[in-house]
């Protein structure tokens, strides 16, 4: 989430690829990451095959009475884009595409159409070797309810964002001697076995976003066979991907289309991968894993356990009960809480610049940090990603020169055991503010566990709700939250992965660093955990106007040392300069704190003068250092006088431009500046035309 753009960021496999998924706090609690694809869901009501029988090449199930009841409108266009908050995606690794256009990087191979509106190609669109096989499936029970909390909050990001950046998407590598109607049997099996992929979302009456979903009892999905001759275009691996990636650039439209588009790539007719897009509505990552898993389960001849794990309508029951509503309040009051407490912006200073950046991702691969990692957890007696976390915050602050970091830690909300399996969309933002005032590294780790636990406690919440929450809270303390740090460990859940595996440790890097493709990213650092043992491996997409590619470089073998250095006892705070190699931004001027943010009185009145069309204004820090206020001094003679009301409203209209700005506590209106304005309290000393807070009574701070 972002307090003005959103744009979702998560994925990637160990190595080249990697899956979305998320990630437990010291093995216990998952955090979000996510992906996967889509192909045409027959509506509900549908007459399947019989037995649910594979349909190979353009044959279709036979058709049946539609409902008359929630039907499916027509393909039509998704609603207006909405803002809202989303579990952490990690960036495609491409620019996002305009609509109906392939992203840079993720090109579709040779004589490849990009996928239309989240429907599997045929006809004139497939390229050449392509089949589609229609599966039929049947014996369910046909329900409707209320989106959860997850849904709604996806849902919004799906009709704002660009498909590539919200779409999930996952490579399925097929196990030795299973053929097309195997893989086509297990994924009928999924589907059956799981509501999720049966469901759809009817477009709203009033023309806004989605608030029921139904689900089918029957009906059928499609998946595209690729069979290639000889040789893969790529390394079969990374092409693997690549499809996956274009097949992420499609739309998904949420009242019609089956929620995962399915591309099997073969090569001489021998299966080999299944690549994976998903709707972000239906899926999030660890639900994918989940698929994964059960999928070749059923491919290698085991068997299912009943499935037990709530579903998303009885979810949205349970939500909207007493409890569920509590639960949710309570959550709102946590995140108002850090909004009016914390940084506003944990990156305010002069090299800030506003709005979206393009950032190339850097990934450290180093068997190095992972021994440090596990004799850091070994000495002090925490959970390694616990430890992680903690050195990762502290240089993060260090940098940023904060007390106080407010970070993003998206999280599963899986953490009982009806969701921990549960196929949905369950991920949100847990919101982490931590303390990172020392004296040492160890003192900051002893506060991290129960801050982290706060957090993720209160990450299920209505978010239409908190946005409503947090244009209020911004509005009365007169700032603008920006969402600058991100920080997904979805470790633990990759490591559940069938596959598993890897190179050995002997041949892995002692400390690796490779650059990767750029990406718009809607935050400052965004940090990505895939592996925190027997080696170190993440990734860090960092704003280039704070981080030049040798400063990042710096940053991520800083952290290196930082673990290190704990490794072999406590750090001092103090000398994480000399240990590390990262020194803390330079601001100088007239930069201070205020209110737990930094500021420049300077901006600050500039602002207010352009917002106010001109006339000269003054911004002083008053008060001791601990209780320090923002008062602005604007001269209203010569013409009608602004009131404190209108001053305020018109900067916090200009407010999401600038960096360094915080609207004053205070707005004093005086007749005319005084004739010594370089004299300290000469403005003090004016008389008052009029004063106030500038917000209405009961939004004052």
């Amino acid at each position: 989430m972002t307090g003005g753009s959103q744009a979702a960021e998560e994925q990637v496999l160990a190595g080249e690829q990697a899956p979305a998924g998320e990630q437990a706090l010291a093995g216990e609690q998952a955090l979000a990451g996510e992906q996967a694809l889509a192909g045409g869901q027959a509506p509900a009501g549908e007459q399947t095959p019989a037995g649910g029988q594979v349909l190979t090449g353009q044959q279709v199930p036979v058709d049946g009475q539609a409902p008359t009841d929630g039907q499916s409108p027509p393909h039509g266009q998704a609603p207006a884009d909405r803002k809202m908050l989303t579990g952490e995606q990690e960036p495609a690794g491409d620019q996002a595409p305009a609509d109906g256009q392939v992203p840079t990087g993720a090109q579709a191979p040779a004589g490849e159409q990009e996928p239309v509106d989240g429907q599997v190609l045929t006809g004139e669109q497939e390229p050449p070797g392509e089949r589609v096989v229609e599966v039929g499936y049947g014996g369910g029970v046909r329900r409707r309810g209320p989106v959860t909390m997850g849904q709604a909050n996806m849902i919004r990001c799906i009709l704002r964002d660009d498909p590539v950046q919200i779409n999930i998407h996952d490579v399925w590598p097929v196990p030795p001697g299973a053929t097309v109607e195997a893989v086509g049997d297990a994924l009928r099996v999924l589907v059956e076995r799981h509501e999720a992929l049966r469901t759809t979302f009817p477009v709203a009456a009033a023309g806004g976003p989605p608030v029921v979903q139904e689900v089918a009892a029957q009906g059928s999905f499609a998946f595209a066979v690729r069979d290639h001759h000889g040789a893969f275009p790529d390394e079969p691996a990374r092409h693997a991907e690549a499809v996956a990636r274009w097949a992420r650039s499609g739309r998904f439209r949420l009242e019609r289309d089956f929620p995962l588009r399915l591309v099997l790539l073969a090569l001489d007719g021998v299966p080999a991968f299944l690549a994976v897009a998903a709707s972000h509505a239906a899926v999030d990552g660890s639900a994918l894993v989940v698929l994964h898993e059960e999928w070749h389960t059923l491919l290698t001849g085991g068997e299912l356990p009943a499935a037990r794990a709530l579903t998303a309508v009885d979810l949205a029951v349970e939500e909207s009960s007493p409890a569920g509503r509590l639960r949710s309040e309570a959550s709102l009051r946590y995140w108002e809480r850090v909004l009016r407490t914390g940084p506003q912006a944990v990156f305010a200073e002069p090299r800030v610049r506003p709005g979206e950046c393009v950032a190339a991702r850097l990934t450290l691969r180093s068997a190095r940090a992972g021994r440090a990692l596990a004799a850091a957890a070994a000495r002090t007696g925490s959970p390694a990603a616990t430890v992680l976390l903690t050195a990762w915050s502290v240089l993060v602050a260090h940098r940023a020169g904060q007390e106080v970091l407010v970070a993003a830690a998206p999280t599963a909300n899986r953490n009982r055991a009806g969701l921990a399996r549960s196929v949905s969309t369950l991920a949100q933002d847990a919101l982490l503010m931590l303390d990172v005032r020392g004296p040492t590294v160890d003192a900051v780790l002893r506060k991290a566990w129960g801050a982290a636990l706060d957090a993720y406690r209160h990450s299920r919440f209505d978010a239409v709700r908190l946005w409503d929450m947090i244009g209020r809270t911004t509005r009365e303390r007169g700032g603008q939250f920006a969402r600058d740090v991100v920080f997904n460990d979805v470790s633990s859940v990759l490591a559940t992965r069938p596959e598993g595996g890897g190179r050995p440790v002997a041949d892995e890097p002692e400390l690796e660093l490779r650059w990767g493709p750029e990406q718009e990213l809607p935050t400052r650092v965004l940090t990505f955990v895939y592996a925190t043992g027997p080696v170190l491996d993440l990734a860090l997409w960092a704003d280039p106007a704070l981080f030049d590619r040798g400063e990042a470089e710096g940053f991520l073998t800083g952290l290196v040392r930082l673990l290190e250095a704990a490794a072999a006892g406590d750090v001092p705070l103090a000398a994480l300069t000399e240990v590390t190699g990262v020194a803390p931004a330079v601001r100088g001027g007239d930069w201070v704190r205020v209110d737990c943010c930094w500021v420049s009185p300077t901006a600050v009145a500039a602002a207010l003068g352009e917002a106010l069309g001109g006339p000269p204004v003054h911004v002083a820090v008053e008060g001791a250092s601990a209780e320090a206020v923002l008062t602005a001094y604007v001269v209203g003679g010569g013409g009608p006088a602004p009131t404190p009301e209108g001053a305020h409203r018109a900067l916090m209209e200009l407010l999401p431009h600038r960096c360094g700005v915080l609207a004053p506590h205070r707005y004093v209106i005086v007749e005319r500046p005084p004739t010594e304005a370089g004299e300290a309290g000469a403005w003090r000393r004016l008389p008052v035309l009029t004063e106030g807070s500038g917000r209405r009574a009961a939004d004052a701070t």
